[in-house]
């Protein structure tokens, strides 16, 4: 494994909630990407973190709530959460999205290989 390519092998899948599938990939001091397969219906809460968190939608529909905004993310979309922020989300169909963290998640850190 190298310090600046990460391939999947390099990296262990985590089911981090019932249908929601996380892999850590290329982290540095200040981001961290990670890909996220979430299952057809599969839910991620309400929460919120310290870290600002920019995604992309690579395949599938999300339900993203964002504060007290809703809206369908499709294929080639993205959004934006800045830190503290509520938000949640819900697969429409099976779904693959990126996200990126800065700073990076110390609990993703630690789960990623």
């Amino acid at each position: 494994m190298s310090d600046y390519f990460i391939t999947p092998r390099d990296s262990n899948q985590v089911e981090m909630l019932p249908g929601v599938f996380r892999r850590t990939m290329a982290t540095t001091d200040e981001a961290m990407l990670c890909e996220f397969f979430l299952k057809r219906e599969a839910v991620v809460p309400p929460h919120s973190h310290l870290n600002d968190q920019v995604g992309y939608v690579v395949y599938g529909r999300m339900e993203m709530t964002i504060g007290d905004q809703k809206t369908i993310c499709q294929p080639g979309e993205s959004y934006a959460v800045p830190g503290g922020v509520t938000h949640s989300a819900r697969a429409l169909v099976d779904s693959l999205v990126i996200d990126v963290f800065s700073p990076p998640r110390d609990d993703y850190r630690t789960e990623a290989r």
